[in-house]
């Protein structure tokens, strides 16, 4: 009888072991998605909410010196959405899941959407309370321009898409499917945000020192050139990498006209995209450039690739006064990974450097690594120790090359480029030029470690920009 029972018992236990694996639940998550990068204060805002929870709940906060909630739920009705395979281009077509009002006293600024989704786990198995979060983000810009502010800083918002990954591809190939970079990015995804590492320690010390600024997306000086008008100063940070060619003609009339720059970062306006589907997407073949289609008709304006090609024609050099060509990395890319990440002064007696203290040949950030990682700079020329632009770059004949830091491109970046001169070193620059308006730049992407840092020098000179810089232009 025992020898009757045994396998019988086994076989029932298999098949009730079996049922119960294929009743194993699912993953507990949650993403989600803005349905527009910016919005102006008192308009409403859709999130696209995909998750496996029946409900979830949302939270929003103002990001900036302090994280300030503004508006929560509970209980919001989920559900989950079909990913389709060309998600990463086209975007993921989810429907729009629910929407926020905001309301006029938003005060301006970068928003944080947080999702957060439970369950208890399955009907037999893997019975427990599990969680999911996830963020979304978009920004508040003021409804009047310029009314809190006459500093605007624009967000680059095309850098946190181009290098997102969701869906299987973003515009690099090291972190593609495959390794396999795309060629066209949608904002209709989960896009991951860079506000953290490049624009928040600019703000939080911004807002510190009692200073006020108004926030745009990089798309809104495609989209809406006309809030230029109520500003005095526009203000890059950070990673500032991907611009389209309505956002420079924009931006450079608004120059031309008498309007202030700042660019406090680096690898600034090195590729040109262009914007597709209303804004929600945008598309750069990069190093590609032969295989967007723009290169068959040989009208090669909106080519997308760097705005330094050779074909382009149009050095990024003609806005921010430096450029990648001419700069490189530094603490990156194995390039001057031993050496400090700092400046050296050349003309101290500039008005960027008053009440700095700085001499010529003095140092300025190697304690935070303020140089890094990828620079921008301008061919030069050496008189009597100190370095001139030879303005055969595009570099505007104003241009004033105040500090320096040797710089260098990796040969996997740099000798795809038919151009390029093998094995050259650069600078990155910092400096300012005057054509219209003025435009000031530090041509590294770091600057804000020495604020974080609160390094004195890096504090007095970008408080000694902005003062000076978003006071009302004189007329050209």
């Amino acid at each position: 009888m025992k020898a009757v029972i045994c396998p019988l018992l086994l076989m029932f236990t298999w098949l009730v072991t079996s049922d119960l694996r294929s009743e194993a639940p699912a993953p507990c998550f949650i993403e989600g998605y803005a349905s527009q990068r910016s919005i102006a204060q008192g308009e409403e805002i859709g999130l696209h909410v995909s998750t496996s929870s029946a409900t979830f709940a949302a939270e929003i906060y103002r990001i900036g010196r302090e994280k300030t909630m503004v508006w929560q739920a509970k209980n919001l009705p989920g559900s989950v959405h079909v990913i389709c395979e060309d998600a990463s281009a086209q975007g993921c077509g989810w429907p729009v899941t629910f929407k926020v009002q905001t309301s006029p006293s938003w005060k301006s600024g970068y928003y944080e959407v947080k999702l957060r989704a439970e369950d208890q786990g399955g009907r037999w198995t893997h019975r427990s309370l599990r969680q999911a979060e996830a963020t979304a983000w978009f920004i508040v810009r003021q409804a009047k321009p310029g009314e809190t502010s006459k500093i605007l800083l624009q967000l680059a918002t095309n850098t946190y898409n181009a290098y997102t990954n969701w869906g299987g591809f973003s515009l690099y190939s090291y972190n593609s499917l495959s390794g396999n970079a795309g060629h066209a990015v949608s904002f209709h995804r989960p896009v991951t945000s860079q506000f953290s590492r490049w624009e928040l320690a600019w703000v939080q010390w911004a807002e510190s020192r009692g200073l006020s600024v108004e926030y745009a997306a990089n798309e809104d000086l495609e989209f809406h050139p006309d809030m230029l008008t109520g500003y005095h100063l526009v203000v890059s940070v950070g990673h500032d990498e991907y611009w389209s060619a309505p956002m420079r003609d924009h931006l450079e009339a608004w120059i031309a006209h008498g309007g202030n720059a700042a660019f406090f970062s680096g690898n600034t306006c090195c590729w040109q995209i262009r914007t597709e589907g209303e804004g929600h997407r945008f598309t750069c073949w990069k190093q590609n450039y032969h295989l967007d289609p723009i290169f068959a008709t040989q009208d090669y304006r909106t080519l997308s690739s760097l705005w330094s090609h050779h074909l382009i024609a149009r050095p990024e050099n003609q806005l921010t006064g430096v450029g990648f060509l001419w700069g490189g990395y530094r603490k990156s890319h194995g390039q001057f990974m031993d050496e400090p990440a700092e400046y050296e002064i050349h003309r101290p007696d500039h008005w960027v450097f008053q009440g700095t203290g700085l001499r010529r040949g003095d140092k300025l950030g190697g304690k935070d690594t303020i140089v890094g990682y990828e620079c921008d700079g301008c061919e030069l020329e050496w008189q009597k120790g100190l370095p001139y632009p030879t303005l055969r770059d595009g570099t505007p004949a104003s241009f004033q090359v105040l500090a320096t830091c040797p710089v260098r491109w990796h040969p996997d970046d740099a000798e795809w480029y038919e151009k390029w001169e093998k094995g050259r070193t650069g600078h990155a620059c910092l400096g300012l030029y005057t054509q219209g308006g003025t435009v000031f730049t530090t041509g590294s992407t770091d600057w804000s470690h020495g604020l974080k840092g609160k390094d004195p020098a890096v504090e007095q000179i970008t408080l000694n920009v902005l003062q000076r810089l978003a006071q009302k232009p004189k007329k050209p």
